[in-house]
């Protein structure tokens, strides 16, 4: 009989160390969230780009860009 409860302590034993190690290995293996952050993206670019893929035309992109021309220089006077 004693010889089954130094069995069961050595299996647990075993079986700790390796939920440990699982742990550690996961612990270190994920990557911190907190210094990646994306950059909004400037919405000229964004028309610049919606223009090159053909979704708006010439003079849609136009318009829209003087407006957010417009618009920046009345934000830069404030």
């Amino acid at each position: 009989m004693e010889h089954d409860w130094i069995l069961g302590m050595h299996i647990s034993w075993w079986v700790f160390w390796i939920l440990l190690t699982i742990l550690a290995v996961a612990f270190l293996e994920r990557k911190p969230n907190k210094h990646v952050r994306k950059k909004r993206e400037d919405p000229l670019e964004i028309l610049k780009r919606r223009y090159a893929a053909g979704e708006i035309d010439t003079e849609e992109f136009e318009l829209r860009r003087s407006r957010l021309e417009t618009q920046r220089q009345s934000d830069d006077r404030t």
